[in-house]
């Protein structure tokens, strides 16, 4: 993997998609406080220790290749994270791949989560295009009526509704976005 997709920063606006990194811990704990978060998160972080795993994962995830998660910065509220969006790698030659993404409690309602989403997937499409990467898929719990009008604001059609799983104790939703 190059150094500059391990690095990639995006630009949307005043927000900016950049890695996580270490200084970020005290932000994360912030927002994974709001039980929406909690709620809708595959992989909860409790305390410190669950903060410092997530933040490991995430730069794994970014050197692996398979899973690139961008710390969201909007600079119209200051310089630490107030969301997250990641884009989870297929296997080579499925031509899709999964988008997902939080914002924290204080930065909703201001159109940041649709435009960082935006921007995420016009990045996939770009980068990954030479991998075939044509479909983007974004999933979310029935329930969660605030992503169906992101992935809708950011051009995911809703596709179908999931049973429940292991993943998710109620049934879903996947919205899902083609390569233009």
């Amino acid at each position: 993997m190059s150094d500059q997709l391990r690095s990639a920063r995006l630009r949307s606006g005043s927000l900016v998609l950049r890695p996580w990194l270490p200084g970020d811990l005290p932000a994360l704990l912030d927002a994974y406080r709001d039980p929406a978060i909690q709620a809708g998160s595959r992989a909860p972080v409790e305390d410190e220790a669950a903060a410092e795993r997530w933040l490991r994962a995430q730069e794994e995830g970014r050197e692996s290749g398979l899973r690139h998660s961008f710390a969201v910065v909007d600079t119209a509220l200051g310089t630490g994270p107030v969301g997250n969006v990641v884009l989870v790698c297929p296997a080579q030659g499925s031509g899709r791949a999964e988008v997902g993404y939080w914002t924290a409690a204080p930065a909703r309602g201001r159109g940041i989560a649709p435009q960082a989403l935006e921007a995420l997937t016009d990045w996939a499409f770009t980068v990954f295009a030479a991998d075939g990467l044509v479909t983007l898929e974004l999933l979310h719990q029935v329930d969660n009526g605030a992503s169906c009008r992101v992935a809708e604001k950011a051009g995911y059609g809703f596709a179908e509704t999931l049973p429940a799983h292991l993943r998710w104790p109620r049934e879903g939703h996947r919205h899902e976005r083609r390569a233009a």
